[in-house]
């Protein structure tokens, strides 16, 4: 195994890991969730089962909606069915309660960065989408409607379903909401390891505007280009319907 693929699934868990543990922070506020986690955190309450353990079932149900899509799923697409569940139990079964409103608002705060860095670091990863990333990418495609019109849509269902479902919305909601999409594109920026230099790097100069090579190079075969003289001189031929006249540094071809 290179060391680039090691670095890649070493991000990729880390970034699971850490959506996990960012969902559990979220959930122990008590102050709002974000879209699919007031669905899962519903499911939860209403089966009893572990809010980690819905994640996973729901994961799984979404990847199944791919078939479908015609959506292929990566190696990093699998192991977040998995990890980011399993993350979540591990930590809330570490966090203590908490009551007070200070140290509650302190866990959303957190949840929320922590959210976009990890979104970040398994998508720099390369591996694979989420679930729930691929199914908006395959209606998006099935229907063509934009992603951005397919995510809203897809976020406000599952909202509304999770909501009459018992779960929790409030300011966590709506800070998630409009926090997320600028954390993770500064994080995704910053650990996307097929982009070294970072979305916001330019391009070298020398791959920009010359597809045949060097200048010079260029220049060598193609010749030198006629001057303004020589352009005047072409046009008042051409307009007048005379042969076009030779342009120092092109050869004319023979008729």
């Amino acid at each position: 195994m290179s060391p680039k693929t090691m670095r890649r699934l070493a991000q990729l868990f880390a970034g699971l890991v850490l959506f996990g543990a960012s969902t559990a922070l979220m959930a122990a506020s008590d102050l709002g969730l974000a879209s699919w986690d007031v669905l899962h955190q519903g499911l939860a309450r209403h089966t009893g089962l572990p809010l980690g353990r819905i994640v996973i079932i729901v994961g799984a149900l979404v990847l199944l909606a791919w078939i479908p899509l015609r959506q292929r799923p990566g190696f990093g697409t699998a192991s977040n069915v998995v990890v980011v569940g399993l993350a979540a139990d591990a930590t809330l079964g570490l966090l203590p309660p908490v009551h007070a409103l200070a140290p509650r608002a302190a866990l959303l705060l957190g949840g929320v960065v922590l959210n976009g860095a990890a979104t970040g670091l398994y998508v720099g990863a390369g591996l694979g989408p989420g679930p729930r990333d691929g199914l908006m990418t395959g209606i998006a495609a099935r229907t063509g409607a934009s992603l951005r019109r397919t995510r809203t849509g897809i976020e406000l269902v599952v909202l509304a379903v999770g909501w009459l479902l018992g779960g929790t919305v409030g300011v966590g909601t709506m800070l998630f909401a409009a926090a997320i999409g600028p954390l993770a594109q500064f994080f995704i920026a910053r650990f996307d390891l097929d982009s070294p230099g970072g979305h916001h790097a330019p391009p070298a100069r020398h791959h920009q505007h010359d597809p045949s090579g060097t200048g010079r190079d260029r220049r060598r075969r193609l010749g030198a280009r006629p001057g303004p003289r020589a352009r005047r001189v072409r046009g008042r031929a051409r307009r007048s319907g005379g042969d076009r006249p030779a342009v120092p540094g092109r050869t004319r071809s023979s008729v």
